[in-house]
């Protein structure tokens, strides 16, 4: 089915998103390409914090236009899986550049959006996985944060 035009202007904005988290800069020469979520990755505890709460706005407008639960938990696992790489220094964040989650969530959305019937999302529903994925965000921005205090610890004693 073609997509509704109420959710044109929304699904372009989150293209859009998902283009600066991780598609906006391209390597000249190659076809490399990266955004500002494995640059913000970089500080610790707040770059991981924001981009994944950017990545969950994403979850949420899909949960919005009606995409089945079986598809949202699709993209809540692209969202673990990249937060949880996140927590490595460095290496999380060069995972950050080949894995892309938002640019996969994008594709979950897009694809179903053109062979289904939207419907309206169950609102408490929508409730749930946002808390869901406040604690998520919030739980590995915790995780970072207490493993650089360890860290930074065990080397200034």
């Amino acid at each position: 089915m073609k997509t509704p035009p109420k959710n044109l202007s929304r699904i372009n904005k989150l293209r859009r998103i998902s283009r600066v988290l991780d598609n906006a800069i391209t390597i000249p020469g190659t076809k490399i390409s990266f955004g500002l979520d494995p640059i913000l990755g970089l500080l610790p505890g707040g770059g991981d914090t924001i981009t994944g709460g950017l990545s969950a706005y994403i979850v949420v407008e899909a949960a919005r236009m009606g995409l089945p639960r079986e598809i949202l938990g699709q993209m809540v696992g692209n969202i673990l899986l990249d937060s949880f790489a996140g927590t490595i220094p460095i290496l999380g964040d060069l995972f950050d550049v080949g894995w892309k989650s938002n640019v996969k969530n994008i594709e979950l959305l897009e694809k179903h959006l053109e062979i289904s019937e939207t419907k309206e999302a169950n609102p408490l529903f929508i409730i749930a996985l946002i808390l869901l994925l406040i604690v998520i965000v919030l739980g590995f921005a915790a995780i970072t944060f207490f493993s650089v205090r360890f860290f930074w610890n065990l080397v200034s004693q």
